[in-house]
């Protein structure tokens, strides 16, 4: 057997003899650019110099978009709560895996830009009246060039899915911290409602044990004892609804967070402590680079473009190059090879011709994916406008009908017990008071949810990053 030693010196010889020959054909080779991909042009679509509607920003403070938008809500707990989602959410993490795997697919397809190697050796021994050893060393390359720049286009296009990607992840990144934001506001709101609904239980049994009183003397009836008695099983089961909302709600934000439901607890009880921020409004132009949806949309319709080059350049000539050398240590001697081949589709039963017009389809259908979801985006933040404005002026009404109707509830029960108003009325303006406290306590809600849904219309935090799509395609 041939020594360790032997096979390095062996390899090292044909090392040195071979040098030449492959610097040769670097030299000789060209890449290929991209040919044959279409100009990229940004599809139009109208766009307002300004919204609808100017945002109400009465009882708010309005703020630039800048860091984390949930910070201007004021609330530790709720930071708290998207450390841990950004963190742990495990549809985050499986949209981070994705990038990952279009990474990978672009490092596939830009490997036929680069010559295959491959090293080999024969190594015999004969015992024939004399002993006789032979080995044989050999390398081999294969080398496609990329003359027409179709590789390097099925390489771009590759690597526009990845940038995609990325913006898919920031997509759900945002979807999810506003989704977070929600579902904790809506959990102290149905704490908030529980504690209303458990108050007015309080208050109907003590008007129950005044109606029975009164019944027991003559001054009422057993049929307002039993209307009564309906009145406080009703808001008695109403609480127990309620904290089955918050149970199912509890459960929804700790698996948002990553979180096992049945230990998951939050501190803060009431929404006393939320401020209610609203962002600046920039100019409807500047969403094309605040939205993450939009530029994956976009990058796509790049990848698009680079594919319809690769197929044009598949009807032309595959030029391979393949050179092959190796020594013989028993005769000394090296010999080497230089092959090159050009391979002419002829005739191919329409799969070029068919792909290439599938290509140029589905950039077609990219192109009209990016103009809706441009206009979606403009239409997601004029209806986050209009909910923030509207549900500002209902929420303004709301406390105000809320003072009226807790002194309209003092007065009637005053009333009540000196005889002034029957039970009927009396009964009417306690539902009117609970249900203003309600309404109240879920629109103050609906107005936090509404700006939670305009920072995330407006791309919240989201900054471009520097491998945004590409204002035009035409990369060597």
């Amino acid at each position: 057997m041939m020594a360790d030693g032997s096979r390095y010196v062996a390899f090292t010889r044909l090392g040195n003899r071979l040098k030449p020959v492959p610097l040769l054909l670097i030299g000789l080779i060209v890449s290929g650019c991209s040919m044959f991909v279409p100009d990229y042009h940004r599809p139009a679509v109208p766009i307002a110099s300004k919204w609808s509607s100017p945002l109400e920003t009465a009882n708010k403070t309005a703020m630039p978009v800048s860091g984390p938008w949930w910070q201007d809500f004021s609330s530790s707990e709720l930071n708290g709560l998207m450390k841990a989602g950004l963190m742990e959410n495990y549809s985050l993490q499986a949209a981070y895996q994705r990038i990952e795997e279009s990474r990978g697919t672009a490092e596939l397809d830009g490997a036929p830009r680069y010559p295959t190697l491959a090293l080999g050796g024969l190594y015999t021994r004969q015992n024939n009246f004399s002993t006789t050893s032979k080995t044989s060393v050999y390398g081999q390359a294969s080398y496609e060039t990329d003359f027409w720049g179709k590789n390097q286009d099925k390489y771009h296009s590759a690597q526009q899915l990845a940038t995609a990607a990325e913006y898919d992840a920031e997509t759900v990144k945002m979807t999810l911290a506003a989704n977070i934001a929600n579902t904790y506001f809506q959990l102290l709101s149905l704490d908030e409602r529980i504690l209303l609904a458990q108050k007015i239980s309080g208050d109907e049994q003590h008007i129950l044990d005044l109606v029975q009183t009164q019944a027991n003397l003559g001054a009422g009836s057993n049929l307002e004892v039993e209307q009564q008695r309906n009145v406080l099983q009703t808001y008695q089961a109403t609480v127990f609804s309620l904290q089955q909302q918050r149970n199912q709600t509890r459960f929804a934000l700790a698996v948002l967070v990553g979180q096992s439901p049945e230990s998951f607890t939050i501190v803060s009880k009431n929404l006393n402590h939320v401020t209610d921020p609203a962002p600046q409004l920039s100019f409807p132009a500047n969403l094309l680079r605040r939205r993450p949806d939009i530029q994956a949309a976009e990058a796509r319709l790049i990848s698009t473009n680079y594919d319809v080059g690769a197929a044009r350049a598949s009807f032309l000539p595959d030029i391979v190059v393949t050179p092959l050398a190796g020594i013989n240590t028993l005769a000394g001697t090296s010999v080497w090879s230089l092959i090159g081949t050009l391979t002419q589709p002829i005739f191919s039963g329409g799969s070029l011709s068919g792909q290439l017009h599938f290509d140029k389809a589905h950039s077609q259908e990219m192109a009209a994916n990016y103009k809706q979801t441009l206009l979606t985006a403009f239409q997601d933040v004029e209806t986050q406008i209009s909910a923030v404005n509207q549900f500002t002026q209902a929420d303004k009404l709301n406390a105000e009908a809320v003072v009226s109707a807790q002194e309209a509830n003092r007065l009637a029960l005053v009333q009540y017990k000196l005889g002034s108003i029957d039970y009927q009325t009396l009964l009417t303006v306690e539902r009117t008071l609970y249900q203003s406290e309600d309404s109240s306590l879920q629109v103050k809600l609906q107005r936090l949810q509404a700006s939670v849904g305009l920072f995330r219309a407006l791309g919240g935090d989201y900054v471009t990053p520097s491998s945004s799509p590409q204002t035009n395609s035409q990369v060597g």
